[in-house]
């Protein structure tokens, strides 16, 4: 895989470089709320304009349905990035269409353009090769060479991540670069004690990495919904919690061979319990309780681990020389049920370990909360990829940048 090193040493200056980025943000109609994303293509973008290239930037945002859509529009992306590159960003209307191309055009060198959401255009994420391959020769039209730098998306196959390397001169950027370094040592270069710790919604987004890290980690720690399912599958009453019934012979199977494989699975001790799913916009009082595990009652539901569980799950971090978190303890967007989210996050900062915060929720939780990103190992720009890479499948995005 080449890198955008090689790019910069063969001389850029003039040239129109494609940088596949991750802006994918979440707004607040017009506002971005976390621009962890967009910070994160910064120092491609600033290598590449510093030297001279005329830098045309792409991404996607949310999922419209392959046509113009203002609510999914990436010009607050566009003007944020301006602001932390400190420079004027030229912003196209459209993709590939006149606006893109006359913006493209009108760049200098050491110039930055952002082309309107990918997705926009039914070709991005088509299942058919040819519609795909069509639209990659309309975006390579705009460039001299790519670079791949939005790793929140390598594990899609889709045009600008897939089918686009193929038809430029392809380098892999600074960001992708760091990302697949360190999930090598998640994978081949692992130090031990290696603790996983597992959170989020559904149990059956985590099966096929719980399935492969069965035979890698040393201590899979569980929390967040999915522990409701595995809580269900060792007879414990669950009541109204999160609950995928569907899912529990492959729980018990994990938990059987976890036993036999010397991996110790750790599930909470305790749960914090409401009547109902909390307001998140008022955050409203939720008359939240703390029960033991196994006694939820009937007629309330899990929101997070509870204290107890907190320290436990600490107590399995505090020795380990590797930790990768994946998915929040609970819904941590409430003040009343964020403290098993937290309790998780200062152990990752309080051990020794290299740690990683596998993206999405996570990523998001560690700044909602108010920790310093920086005291991390480090904190990936991609949940979703970081999962796939770990579960051992082979990322579109990423094999196209090894040809």
């Amino acid at each position: 895989m080449k890198t955008i090193d090689e790019l910069l040493a063969e001389g850029v200056t003039g040239k129109r470089v494609f940088v596949r980025a991750d802006l994918n943000v979440p707004l607040d109609g017009t506002t971005i709320t976390d621009d962890g994303r967009i910070r994160a293509v910064l120092p491609t973008v600033k290598a590449l304009a510093e030297a001279g290239a005329r830098v045309v930037v792409a991404s996607h945002l949310g999922r419209p349905k392959g046509a113009p859509d203002p609510a999914f529009s990436l010009a607050p992306a566009a003007a944020r990035l301006g602001e932390l590159l400190d420079a004027s960003v030229a912003f196209a209307t459209d993709t590939v269409g006149e606006s893109a191309t006359a913006t493209v055009a009108g760049l200098a060198d050491g110039q930055v353009a952002v082309v309107e959401n990918l997705r926009f255009n039914a070709g991005e994420t088509s299942k058919d090769d040819a519609e795909r391959g069509a639209f990659a020769d309309q975006l390579a039209a705009l460039a001299d060479a790519y670079v791949g730098d939005g790793f929140g998306a390598v594990h899609r196959k889709h045009a600008s991540v897939f089918d686009l390397p193929g038809k430029l001169p392809h380098y892999a950027g600074h960001l992708i670069a760091t990302e697949v370094g360190v999930l090598k040592k998640l994978t081949d270069e692992v130090q031990r004690p290696y603790v996983v710790v597992l959170g989020g919604a559904k149990v059956s987004d985590k099966l096929a990495v719980i399935d492969e890290l069965l035979g890698k980690a040393d201590r899979i720690l569980i929390g967040g919904g999915m522990a409701f399912t595995f809580l269900k599958a060792k007879g414990h009453e669950v009541g109204a919690s999160l609950l995928q019934e569907d899912q529990i012979p492959a729980v018990l199977e994990y938990i059987e061979r976890a036993e036999k494989t010397g991996v110790e699975l750790v599930l909470p001790v305790d749960a914090v319990v409401a009547p109902a799913f909390p307001d998140l916009k008022t955050k409203a009082p939720a008359d939240a309780t703390t029960v033991a595990a196994d006694a939820i009652p009937a007629d309330r539901m899990g929101l997070d681990i509870g204290p107890a569980s907190g320290k436990l799950y600490a107590s399995k971090i505090t020795d380990a020389a590797t930790v990768f978190w994946n998915g929040p303890m609970g819904v941590f967007e409430h003040p009343e049920f964020a403290e098993g989210t937290k309790a998780v996050a200062q152990a990752l900062l309080d051990s020794s370990a290299f740690t990683v915060v596998g993206g999405g929720d996570s990523a998001a939780a560690v700044r909602i909360l108010g920790f310093d990103e920086t005291a991390f190992g480090h904190i990936s720009t991609g949940g979703g990829a970081s999962l796939e890479y770990l579960e051992g499948k082979t990322l579109p995005g990423l094999a196209a940048l090894e040809d």
